[in-house]
């Protein structure tokens, strides 16, 4: 054991991992810290017109502004979820861009659950203007879809920004692999000195 521990650490994809971990967590803390300091008092400064705005607003509910009814087991959900997204760091050691994405995702999760741990709430302060949504709702299969309307994108922050360009990496990664599954296949295959052809 000790001896796998010391091998991953001379492993420069375990260096690379960490700072793209670190370098997002320590740049949402930053953000949020300045965005605490100097935007709270002002509430809400223009930066491109109308268009981007940064505007201080703290969070109780999960990314982007969505609100959730019990805490506890949110942050239940959230600390499974930072647990999940190392086993799968382990497992995509020999693919950097996944593992890369995994990272952006796994900063950002910490990120934010620093926030709600410690002051039980997420500070956002990045207000953009997108595009309008309107949904007038409907039947989809089984389901029945409420009327949704967004005039205006929710504040979001670092942290989030790093867990959606996480998530579309990984999207990305699946569209275009040629056979995700082979990639799979060829990590536990480095694994498993056992299985032919290692």
């Amino acid at each position: 054991m000790i001896i796998l521990t010391m091998a991953l650490w001379k492993n420069k994809h375990v260096w690379l991992t960490l700072g793209v971990v670190s370098g997002v967590l320590v740049l949402d803390q930053l953000t949020k810290w300045i965005a605490k300091t100097y935007l709270r008092p002002r509430l809400s400064i223009p930066v491109i017109g109308d268009f981007l705005r940064f505007t201080y607003v703290e969070n109780p509910g999960m990314a982007f502004g969505i609100q959730i009814g019990n805490k506890v087991l949110f942050n239940i959900l959230s600390i499974i979820a930072v647990l999940v997204i190392f086993y799968y760091l382990f497992k995509m050691r020999d693919h950097n861009f996944l593992r890369l994405s995994f990272a952006m995702i796994l900063g950002g999760a910490f990120g934010n659950l620093i926030d709600r741990f410690l002051y039980g709430r997420v500070v956002d302060f990045i207000d953009v203007e997108f595009f309008d949504i309107s949904f007038k709702g409907g039947k989809f299969l089984f389901f029945e879809l409420p009327a949704y309307e967004m005039h205006r994108w929710p504040v979001f922050n670092v942290a989030d920004m790093a867990v959606s360009i996480g998530m579309l990496l990984i999207i990305l990664a699946t569209l275009f692999e040629r056979n995700p599954e082979m990639a799979l296949a060829q990590n536990a295959s480095t694994e498993d000195p056992n299985i032919p052809g290692t």
